[in-house]
């Protein structure tokens, strides 16, 4: 693995977490730090840079690192891989894990599976989070196979009030689903659509999502950020 030289859309380090699979890092090592997640796209860490330089400007080091959705496997090695990563660089400190859209779906099929690959994380935030989609750590419904556990990490879930490609409803029917199995979870309306809630906007020319450095987006990126980093110092 080694280091790459920074990008115009990765002011932090860009490392390599697994052979051929990149990551940016942003800020100070913190205990907890920060692992992001994008969503549905292929090795798109870059669309959210804005946010991870808004979380690590408030003092909370991120890592953002690439996955790919697409593959055979939904990502899975992918995450996992970025999970052990993070652990590694971190010395085995908590995790605070941040996804967004298909990430966010990924990042509770984590955290509700977390005891079954060793990790112990602070607190999950999930960002616009797609949970009618399949869970790619599980390849099935995220809340389809809740293990028993004796910690349960809470979740805040954010939702964008303008956000008109995943309804309120999805994180509503997830977070009852949690309550019922006695997971702690709180859901937030931000003033965001889809993607400025994670700093990002839709490109159509291209199909993706980009990072928006447009000063209104910043502004809900840092609202955002504040949250995110309100748990991970456990206010």
């Amino acid at each position: 693995m080694g280091v790459h030289p920074e990008s115009d859309t990765a002011p932090g380090v860009t490392v390599e977490y697994a052979p051929g699979r990149l990551a940016d890092l942003y800020g100070e090592p913190s205990r907890p730090t920060v692992l992001l997640w994008h969503g549905t796209q292929t090795d798109s860490r870059a669309a959210v840079r804005v946010l991870a330089e808004s979380i690590a400007e408030l003092g909370v080091g991120v890592i953002a690192a690439d996955w790919d959705s697409h593959a055979a496997d939904h990502g899975r090695a992918d995450l996992l891989a970025s999970v052990r990563f993070a652990q590694r660089i971190t010395a085995g400190a908590e995790l605070v894990i941040v996804g967004w859209s298909l990430g966010g779906v990924a990042a509770a099929g984590f955290t509700l599976h977390a005891h079954e690959f060793g990790v112990t994380i602070a607190h999950t935030v999930c960002l616009g989070g797609a949970f009618m989609a399949d869970d790619p750590i599980t390849g099935g419904p995220v809340l389809g196979d809740i293990p028993a556990s004796t910690f349960r990490a809470p979740f805040t879930l954010l939702v964008g009030a303008a956000d008109d490609v995943i309804p309120v409803g999805a994180a509503e029917d997830f977070a009852a689903g949690l309550r019922r199995h006695d997971w702690p979870v709180e859901i937030i309306e931000v003033a965001a659509d889809h993607g400025s809630i994670a700093g990002a906007r839709y490109a159509a020319a291209s199909d993706r999502y980009e990072p928006d450095d447009d000063p209104g987006t910043a502004v809900i990126a840092r609202v955002v950020a504040t949250h995110i980093v309100a748990v991970a110092r456990h206010k």
